[in-house]
């Protein structure tokens, strides 16, 4: 598979059409939202922890990396299997974030942890992801933090070894990836922490719930009990072996070839019980027309080849808004997809890059301030940018099922988490796999 860290070359790519209905069964790579919680969760651990199933993608190769600079021993070479054995954190390393969320935010509250100067920055679109309010918060709990720019990379911890920890107050309503990252590194604070959120609603709560369950499998003593609250006693954390998840993210642009197609597609390998948001999902495909049973096999969506358009509100599971974007255009009704303002400060600018792709595919789009309404007209191939943005590759992917010319810039920045996907989705559309 290569370096998945490194510097690529824009691989442009014609999505392809399907002619009949999709019907597959595939096995997906975990999920990156597991594996990344399970790697921090691993190197603060006090014994060796093992990973099954872990996803290898950039997102995650870099997370290794930044948490190996620091001194823990991270193997990845078996792709089945990772092992993590926890050591003394130590600097002075970079840390290359990437373009990934995850990095950014949940390692600088560990480099405080680590003697020595961490630096952190990454891709040229990182710089203007929402970082200061976990800036401000860290150097409450004590953490000293350089910051050139402000509230964004690049910067440099100076960590002594121990951070004290103790009360902070935050705005996450542009991320719950800024609470989650305090609270993973928090039972090794002296004090351990107690964060109370300040402002809007925390977008992607079902990944709140994830970090949590995931520390108290580790052994972390958590009380979620008071809305907007979070308090974790300082503690150990166990290392232990870590079940990885099928990713759903990565899995509904292809339950979305079902629908479009009128076909059916099974997600192998998919647990009685998850951590991720699957009622969420069951319940917006249902809306959409699409029929979702879980069973023996695995996860499965049929579709009848009519989409339904929907007025829903997304803020729970925004990471699907660009595929819904892509059902909604199809559909045979308007949409009106809310509750995502904060998306503007992923990968890219999400609502206003789909808004012009999607209208230059000859959809009518219309952009909100947090959200987008969707009234589907005929639409024609037309080059699609994804502005190095993955989940802007499989809203392409999606609608290319339908309309011929699809021209995506750049399918490559879809291994930023499933580098496997230009693959899964060829074989799929053609019946090869």
């Amino acid at each position: 598979m290569g370096d998945l860290t490194a510097p690529r070359t824009p691989q442009p790519w014609t999505a392809p059409t399907a002619t009949d209905p999709v019907g597959t069964a595939l096995r997906l790579p975990g999920s990156k939202s597991l594996t990344a919680r399970a790697l921090v969760l691993s190197a603060l651990a006090s014994g060796p922890s093992t990973l099954a199933r872990p996803l290898r993608a950039r997102d995650t190769e870099l997370m290794a990396g930044a948490l190996r600079g620091m001194g823990a021993h991270v193997s990845i070479s078996d792709d089945a299997r990772w092992l993590v054995r926890p050591h003394r954190l130590t600097g002075p390393t970079h840390v290359d974030v990437g373009l990934a969320g995850t990095v950014m935010r949940f390692v600088p509250p560990i480099a405080g942890l680590a003697e020595g100067r961490i630096t952190f920055d990454g891709d040229p679109q990182a710089r203007t992801r929402p970082l200061g309010p976990l800036i401000g918060a860290l150097r409450t709990l004590g953490v000293r933090i350089d910051t050139p720019t402000g509230g964004s990379l690049p910067l440099t911890v100076s960590g002594t070894g121990q951070v004290t920890g103790g009360e902070v107050e935050i705005d996450a309503s542009a991320s719950s990836q800024l609470v989650s990252g305090l609270l993973l590194a928090a039972p090794r604070f002296d004090r351990g922490v107690v964060v109370r959120h300040v402002g809007p609603p925390v977008p992607s709560a079902p990944h709140l719930r994830m970090t949590v369950r995931l520390l108290r499998a580790a052994g972390a003593a958590v009380d979620d009990t008071t809305p907007d609250v979070w308090v974790v006693e300082p503690g150990p954390l166990t290392g232990r072996g870590w079940e990885i998840e099928p990713d759903l993210s990565g899995a509904v642009p292809f339950f979305a070839a079902a629908l479009v197609t009128g076909g059916e597609v099974t997600l192998q390998g998919w647990p009685p019980r998850s951590t991720q948001p699957v009622e969420q999902l069951r319940e917006l495909l249902h809306r959409m027309g699409g029929e979702v049973a879980l069973t023996t096999d695995g996860l499965t969506v049929r579709g009848t080849g009519r989409v339904h358009g929907i007025d829903a509100d997304l803020s729970d599971v925004s990471e699907l808004t660009p595929v819904f974007t892509a059902l909604a255009a199809v559909a045979d009704s308007p949409s009106r997809l809310t509750g995502v303002a904060h998306i503007r400060g992923h990968e890219t600018d999400r609502l206003t890059a789909l808004a012009t792709e999607f209208t230059a595919l000859g959809a009518d789009v219309t952009e909100l301030a947090d959200g987008l309404e969707i009234r589907p007209r005929p639409m024609r191939g037309a080059p699609f940018r994804t502005y190095h943005d993955h989940r802007m590759a499989h809203a392409a992917a999606v609608a290319g099922l339908v309309v011929a010319g699809v021209e995506v810039d750049d399918i490559g920045c879809t291994s930023k988490t499933m580098p496997e996907f230009p693959a899964l989705w060829s074989a799929m559309v053609t019946g090869e796999n």
